[in-house]
C-alpha cells in the first residue's frame, strides 16, 4: 500500500460538516493543530466521504493542452504546492495525453493529490470500462484513483446504457470493490434531467459533476435543478465550467473572470475544477481561492440579474444547447460523426 492510500485512509475517518446553505466549511478549523492561513485555499467536506479537498481544482483537459509538456508538468506542480489538492482528469483527454503528463507531474507528490479521472465506454460494457481503468493507471503512474467518475452523461440514452445489466456502472462497484477507486460519481454538461435520471436509479454515487456558472441560473439550470438534490443526499458537488467552457462572457466583457470564479465558487460545492492551461492562468486563479470569502447572496442575486438578458437564450453555455462540447470518443460510439465533419 503506497503513502497516499494510507494517508487517505487515515483522513476518511475525519467527519465531514455537510453543506446545506451558500458555502460551508470555509472557517472550518484546518486538520491537526494549526489553523489555516488567513491566504490558504480553502479545504471543503467532500460529500459525506469524510475526506476534503480543496474549493479550486486543476481540470485535466488543459494540462494536455500546451505542446511542451512541462507547462502542464509546471502548473500541476505549483497548484499542489500552492495548497490545490484536486486533480481532474479523463481517459480520453487528449488520447492518453493528459493522463500522461498528470502522472508525470505527480511523481513524488502523489500523497498531496486527491486525483480524479472519467471513464469513457459511452454505452460499452464493464468489461471496456475495467480496461481503461487499468490504463489510466499506468498512465497516471498509481496504483488507485481517489475518484473513478462516467464521463459525460450528455445523449439522450446514457443513463440506460450506463446502468444495463454488465454496463459502466457494475464497474464501477467491481473496481471499488478491488480498491482500485476509493469513490465513484458521473459527470455531464448537457441536460439537468440527464442528471436526474442517473440520480433517479438510487445508487450510491459518491460525487456528480456539473456546469455552474452565473449564466446557468437563468436557462436549463443545474443550479436550481439539481444541485438542491446532491445537497440533500450529500452527494459532494463539483462545479466546472465556470467560464462557461470559452470564456467569451469575459472575452465580450459580460463579465469579469473573477467574478464568474467567485460566483461559481461561492455555490455549495466541493470544488469548482477550472481549466489551466498557463501557469499565468494558475497565477490569476489562485489569486482569486486564495484566502476565499464568498460573495453574499445579495452580490450572487445581483449578478445573476447583470447577466440574465443574454443567458436566457442560452447563447453563452453551448455545451447545453449544441454538440460542439461532445468528445469524439463519445460521438464515435453514439454513430455520430467527429469534431470537424458536422457540417457539409
Amino acid at each position: 500500500m503506497d503513502s497516499s492510500r494510507r494517508k487517505f485512509l487515515k483522513l476518511a475517518g475525519v467527519a465531514a460538516v455537510a453543506t446545506q446553505v451558500g458555502v460551508a466549511g470555509e472557517t472550518e478549523a484546518a486538520q491537526g493543530s494549526a489553523a489555516p492561513s488567513p491566504d490558504a485555499i480553502p479545504m471543503r467536506p467532500f460529500g459525506k466521504t469524510g475526506v476534503k479537498v480543496s474549493a479550486l481544482g486543476v481540470g485535466g483537459f488543459h494540462i494536455g493542452k500546451p505542446k511542451d509538456e512541462q507547462v502542464g508538468i509546471r502548473i500541476i506542480q505549483q497548484a499542489l504546492d500552492a495548497g490545490i489538492n484536486f486533480m481532474d482528469n479523463a481517459w480520453d483527454y487528449h488520447q492518453g495525453r493528459s493522463e500522461e503528463v498528470m502522472g508525470k507531474a505527480l511523481q513524488g507528490r502523489r500523497d498531496k493529490a486527491f486525483l480524479m479521472t472519467k471513464v469513457c465506454t459511452h454505452g460499452r460494457d464493464k468489461n471496456v470500462a475495467m480496461q481503461q481503468l487499468e490504463q489510466s493507471l499506468k498512465r497516471l503512474q498509481t496504483d488507485h484513483v481517489d475518484l473513478w467518475q462516467i464521463h459525460e452523461v450528455a445523449y439522450a440514452n446514457d443513463p440506460e446504457l450506463h446502468f444495463q445489466k454488465g454496463g459502466v456502472v457494475e464497474a464501477l462497484e467491481l473496481a471499488k470493490k478491488q480498491g482500485k477507486v476509493r469513490f465513484v460519481g458521473f459527470t455531464g454538461h448537457k441536460s439537468p434531467e440527464l442528471h436526474l435520471r442517473m440520480l433517479k436509479h438510487g445508487f450510491p454515487f459518491d460525487s456528480v459533476q456539473l456546469p455552474l456558472n452565473v449564466f446557468d441560473g437563468s436557462f436549463r439550470s443545474f443550479e436550481k435543478e439539481v444541485l438542491p438534490l446532491l445537497l440533500q443526499r450529500k452527494i459532494a458537488p463539483i462545479g466546472m465550467k465556470s467560464l462557461t467552457g470559452n470564456a467569451n462572457p469575459v472575452k465580450q466583457g459580460i463579465v469579469t473572470a473573477q467574478e464568474a470564479i467567485r460566483y461559481a465558487m461561492s455555490l455549495p460545492v466541493a470544488v469548482t475544477v477550472s481549466g489551466m492551461d498557463s501557469v499565468e492562468i494558475l497565477e490569476q486563479n489562485l489569486a482569486i481561492a486564495r484566502g476565499f470569502k464568498p460573495m453574499t447572496k445579495q452580490e450572487m442575486a445581483a449578478l445573476r440579474d447583470k447577466v440574465a438578458p443574454v443567458a436566457a437564450d442560452g447563447r453563452y453555455e453551448l455545451f447545453k444547447t449544441s454538440m460542439v462540447y461532445e468528445g469524439n470518443e463519445g460521438r464515435k460510439q453514439h454513430g455520430f460523426p467527429p469534431q470537424g465533419e458536422l457540417q457539409g
